[in-house]
């Protein structure tokens, strides 16, 4: 039987759809050792959103995590991948800020790197391949899978063509970051690419919001796909990849091999629970078979974002109506997929609709924009009545027809010369002080302790100034 590849999305994907991507430096490099010996094809440690909550967030310097990584993970190939050419932004850039991020990744220790563009418009994702494939590194484009009238057999074939003939990927990533894949259309789309393909390999990526991730990589695997996206439970399934363990269990029991350190696999599941416990960060459960889901097909992280803001404007009796309307919204606006930034586009526009009574009444800038092709090709033309009016109440400031963007990178490094690249580009990426106030944290913090409950509990007590504390258990009292 075949041998199947495993690609590890735990220190990426996982955490964002688990953890609201809150995983830290110190949460992983005590098992990064550990995983670079597990036998995966690849760990796929950053894409974009990673490096924005390092810097809002987690006062971290992303590049000096990914530095830190690569000297410890020796073995393993790192991979990144860029969202076409919005990168952290949901803004379009310049060709030459985004050949200068690939250009930076592959410094600081990526090996392989990667591009998807919502739309599957390869001319968006060609600027990454391209600057890759002349640094020397493996790439991989994807396939960014949605439902809809024109979300078809063809249109995939036709972007997976373009990609090997235009991009020359090594790879080819099958994306479906709703997790709306199911049983019988794998085995139909499988095949379908792979006829197209020849040798270069098919990644399935999924999640298991509607619990049939696992089902589908099986069926994808038989269908002729050669690897998949797991992540080490406990940070699995729930709205994460199905688990990396039972994944490769059921592999073996059909037969196929698969070259994976399961003793390694679950010293790193056990450490991530035990950071799971002491930081109170969810785990990852599966779940149960969800058929609304493929009717609205909001991500997990958006429709958690929706219920919350509704529950405290106290209009938690809107979620239905909202999300009816946000179906209608994308399919009037020609059935984008609904992963960043589209999934904000529409979403937005579905709230204001639905919350002013008047829809299209206010149009953001970045829906005007996409219904402009600012953002690439649509794959279907936009409702007409619907674009007169995101035409007539969007902003007047933005064209009919967009201009081609300026070069900015000579400008950056001018107006930071003493900065390096890395700098710069962070800088360009985040406005005002918040660069200023992730280097003004200080040190990162590299090293993680597991602490005894007691003492954690102490520590916590002591936080909130209680002033007197009893103990007892068994035969000890302590005041």
């Amino acid at each position: 039987m075949r041998e199947i590849a495993v690609v590890d999305t735990t220190l990426r994907d996982a955490h964002q759809c688990l953890w609201a991507t809150r995983m830290t430096t110190a949460h992983m490099l005590p098992i990064a050792e550990r995983m670079d010996r597990i036998g995966f094809r690849r760990i796929d440690l950053a894409g974009t959103i990673q490096f924005d909550v390092c810097v809002r967030y987690l006062k971290e310097d992303p590049w000096e995590r990914m530095r830190l990584m690569r000297q410890r993970m020796t073995q393993t190939p790192l991979s990144s991948f860029t969202r076409s050419k919005n990168l952290v932004a949901f803004d379009v850039l310049p060709d030459d800020i985004v050949e200068l991020w690939v250009e930076r990744l592959v410094a600081n220790g990526f090996r392989e790197v990667g591009t998807f563009d919502g739309l599957n418009d390869v001319d968006n994702m060609l600027t990454t391949i391209n600057v890759a494939r002349r640094l020397g590194v493996k790439t991989f484009g994807a396939l960014s899978y949605g439902l809809s009238p024109v979300h078809t057999d063809e249109l995939y074939i036709r972007t997976a063509k373009d990609l090997i003939k235009r991009g020359k990927v090594d790879a080819i990533w099958l994306k479906d970051a709703g997790g709306l894949l199911t049983v019988d259309r794998i085995r139909t789309l499988v095949p379908a690419i792979k006829a197209v393909i020849g040798n270069v390999p098919l990644e399935l990526h999924s999640h298991c919001m509607t619990g049939v991730a696992p089902l589908v990589y099986l069926e994808g695997i038989k269908a002729g796909a050669d690897m998949v996206h797991t992540s080490i439970a406990p940070l699995a399934n729930g709205n994460a990849q199905p688990a990396t363990q039972s994944t490769v269990k059921n592999l073996r029991a059909l037969g196929y091999t698969v070259n994976i350190d399961d003793a390694l696999v679950d010293e790193v599941g056990e450490h991530f629970r035990r950071v799971a416990m002491q930081e109170g960060k969810p785990l990852g459960t599966p779940q149960e078979y969800d058929a609304f889901h493929y009717e609205h097909q909001i991500p997990g992280g958006m429709m958690s974002n929706f219920r919350s803001q509704l529950a405290q404007a106290g209009l938690s009796h809107l979620l239905q109506k909202l999300l009816e309307e946000c179906a209608r919204v994308r399919r009037e606006l020609g059935f984008p997929i609904l992963i960043t930034p589209f999934a904000q586009f529409v979403g937005t526009q579905a709230v204001l609709n639905v919350v002013q009574g008047e829809r299209y009444r206010t149009v953001p800038d970045e829906v005007k924009k996409y219904a402009l092709g600012y953002f690439g090709k649509l794959l279907a033309p936009v409702d007409p009545d619907v674009l007169d009016r995101i035409v007539s109440n969007g902003s007047p400031s933005i064209p009919l027809k967009p201009a081609p963007l300026e070069p900015a990178v000579e400008k950056l490094r001018r107006q930071y010369p003493e900065a390096d690249d890395d700098e710069r580009l962070l800088r360009f990426m985040f406005a005002g002080p918040q660069v200023d106030e992730m280097r003004a944290a200080g040190a990162m913090k590299t090293e993680y302790l597991f602490e005894a409950p007691l003492v954690r509990l102490v520590q916590e007590l002591s936080r909130r100034r209680v002033a007197r504390v009893h103990f007892s258990t068994g035969g000890l009292a302590l005041s």
